[in-house]
């Protein structure tokens, strides 16, 4: 048996082509909402956490602590019967490396329009992001992957088991030193619905019949009711 899930036979330079189109545009709006400085979704608040932590010890970049974090928690998906996609394996070297390249061109500003717009741009674009990267089909992110897997193993419902994640991810990052604001808060209540809205959009259907029920029956439903898609 294959470690990696099946590409779907159809429309695979589309899929591909989003695919890294949506993970690069994500690490680009990641970067874009670090800079804003207003703070950081639970996830960021954690790897933020961890780089500054770290940072005392080691010469660490925050893109580098991104992609360990993700290949930590890819590792959790073994006793968890998951297999990933190789949108999740590009997902967790991509990521990353892109963040690491926004934060080197994009200086940090103390002119609040324009940390207002990088905000504005980030959260929207970051939607955009991964409507594109998890419409491509071709595997959820690896913190997604770990959601499905729990509630899979009946340890709560979607949304219990990612606000359980969310929660945890986000008191042990601001103990560490993460960066918990406004953009927090808007990023947590709009991130859902805009994803909502942008999902079935940029979802790359099979084609036949059975394309919409594929599509939403594997990883997209579940990554817009669990509200983000990384």
């Amino acid at each position: 048996m294959s470690l990696l899930t099946p590409i779907p036979a159809d429309r695979r330079i589309r899929r591909f082509g989003q695919l890294v189109v949506g993970l690069l545009l994500y690490g680009f709006t990641m970067g874009l909402m670090v800079r804003a400085v207003f703070g950081l979704d639970p996830w960021d608040v954690f790897h933020q956490g961890v780089t500054k932590v770290l940072g005392h010890w080691v010469d660490i970049s925050y893109g580098t602590v991104i992609t360990v974090v993700s290949v930590i928690v890819l590792l959790a998906w073994i006793p968890l019967r998951q297999r990933p996609g190789v949108g999740t394996i590009l997902n967790a070297a991509i990521i990353g490396w892109t963040t690491d390249a926004t934060l080197s061109v994009v200086p940090a500003t103390g002119i609040l329009t324009v940390r207002i717009l990088m905000l504005v741009i980030a959260v929207l674009g970051n939607a955009v992001a991964g409507g594109l990267y998890i419409g491509a089909g071709l595997g959820p992110g690896p913190r997604d992957g770990l959601m499905t897997g729990l509630v899979a193993r009946g340890v709560g419902s979607v949304r219990v088991v990612r606000t359980g994640i969310e929660l945890t991810v986000l008191l042990i990052g601001a103990a560490m030193g993460g960066s918990i604001g406004f953009a927090t808060v808007v990023y947590a209540l709009a991130i859902g619905p805009l994803l909502q809205v942008f999902l079935p959009r940029l979802s790359v259907r099979s084609r036949g019949a059975d394309g919409d029920r594929e599509m939403f029956g594997s990883g997209a439903a579940v990554a817009v009711e669990g509200v983000e898609g990384r």
